[in-house]
This record gives structure tokens, sequence and C-alpha cells, in this order.
């Protein structure tokens, strides 16, 4: 860890992954709870739409990328208010994002090098701008949670209930999809589009195994998601690996041992 500390490209990787770490555990153990860990995944994909336009039309991706995103949210609200079910609003933004995408794609002569980065993550070569883009809306996401905290506990344990307690729960539920919107945007750097549910799921499932009251759960998740960020830049840096990837596995590899130790101590 000291080797990459001393460069520069090693400082902004670790802060941006140690920031995005921290604000995807914490959002994906709301929305495992929630049992809607695939519209992080429908996103990242809607957000793909987005990162082409800014290459083809020569703009920076990552405010495409947040464009579709918030697109993509208000779609999915819209489509639920009109009575589709969530999954089958998800699964429709879903491909019409990715077929937008793969379009502006073919259209761009140049979109292949570029895009790369997007589809599989490229923590070692973010910029300035990307860790402060991440910084903010690390701390935005963070924010919000914070403050509605005991509301979103409440929206997410039993809907009915704060409902009948009068809480706004279809503001809540539209806030709360635009929270996971923002943390999609700040991981597809870190572990790229197509890895970056893994990113959000896979830490608070493996925390949940633990069986934790849910703050102890929460901070379980921070830190099995700061650990594989740490040791997966580790890995990638000495042996030339894809860190996206590498990061990913790192986390499954936890998940694995983790469910190992419960089944053992179920015994």
């Amino acid at each position: 860890m000291i080797d990459i500390l001393a460069y520069g490209f090693g400082q902004r990787a670790l802060l941006a992954g140690v920031l995005v770490a921290l604000t995807c555990s914490t959002l994906g153990v709301f929305l495992v709870l929630k049992r809607q860990s695939l519209i992080s995944d429908g996103l990242g994909h809607v957000s793909l739409a987005g990162i082409a336009a800014g290459v083809l039309f020569g703009f920076y991706p990552i405010y495409g990328a947040i464009a579709a995103v918030f697109a993509g949210v208000f779609g999915i609200n819209a489509l639920r208010k009109l009575r589709i079910p969530g999954d089958a609003a998800i699964a429709i933004l879903f491909s019409a994002g990715l077929a937008l995408g793969v379009v502006l794609i073919s259209a761009s002569k140049y979109a292949s090098a570029d895009l790369l980065s997007y589809l599989f993550g490229a923590i070692l070569g973010i910029g300035y701008t990307d860790v402060y883009l991440a910084l903010g809306l690390g701390f935005a996401v963070m924010a919000t949670i914070y403050v509605l905290f005991k509301e979103l506990f409440a929206v997410t344990f039993d809907p009915e209930f704060a409902r009948v307690s009068g809480l706004p729960v279809e503001r809540l539920e539209l806030v709360f999809t635009l929270l996971t919107g923002i943390t999609v945007v700040i991981s597809i750097k870190l572990v790229g589009i197509l890895l970056v549910t893994s990113l959000i799921v896979i830490p608070a499932v493996s925390a949940m195994l633990l069986r934790l009251d849910f703050k102890n759960t929460l901070l379980a998740a921070n830190a099995i998601a700061v650990l594989s960020v740490v040791i997966g830049l580790m890995a990638s840096f000495y042996y030339d690996l894809a860190s996206g990837g590498t990061i990913v596995l790192v986390s499954v590899g936890i998940f694995a041992a983790v469910l190992a130790n419960s089944r053992i101590w179920q015994r």
C-alpha cells in the first residue's frame, strides 16, 4: 500500500475507492432488504446511453451518465404510476438505455477506447475531476441517508406501516431511487457499468450473514467494501490486473469466507 500511495494516481484511487465503497455498501444494505438489488444494475445500463452520448458529442461522459440515470429514475417512477410493475419498469428502461447506448456507440468512430474504462472500470486512471465528483456526490448521498435514516428505515422494513404513520412513502421511494442512481454514477469509474451492482450488493449480503443488528450490519458492510477495494487495488497494482474485476473478485472471496463460516457456526 505504501508503494501505491507514493504515486498521485494511487492516492486518488484510494481516496475515491474508499468513498465509493462506503457509499455503495451503505445504500446496498437498504437495497437488499427492499429486494431491489437489480435496480442498480438497470440504472447502470441506462447510464451507458449518457456515457456514449458524451463520447460521441465531446462532453464529459459522467455528466451524460448523470443525466441518463436521472431520466431513468423518473422514467421508472412514471411507469410505476401507470401501474406497470416495478421489475417490468426497470426492464423496460434497462432495455431502452442499453439499446440507445449501443446505437450511439455504433455512430462514434472513437468510442471503443474511451468506453472500455467505463464498461470495466479504471480506478487507477482516474483524474482529479473524477475524485471531486465522487466526493461531492458521495457526500450528498451519505448526508441524505443520515438525515432521512429513520424514514428510510421505516419504509424499508414496513412500507405499509410507514404509510399509515403518515410518511410520504412515494416521495421517499423516489428519493431512494435517486440516491441509487447517484451511487451508480460514482461507482462507474471504480468497477465499471458491468460490475457496478456487485460492489453494491455483495458487501451488503456478506454483512447480513453475520446476523448483527441493523446499524452494525451497515458498519460491517462498510468494512467489507473498503477491505475489498484496498486489497483489490493492491492486487491490481502489483500484478497488473483489471482493477474493477479484481475488486469484485475480492468481495466475492470475502462473501464465500463469511458464508462458509456462518454454515460452520450453524452446525
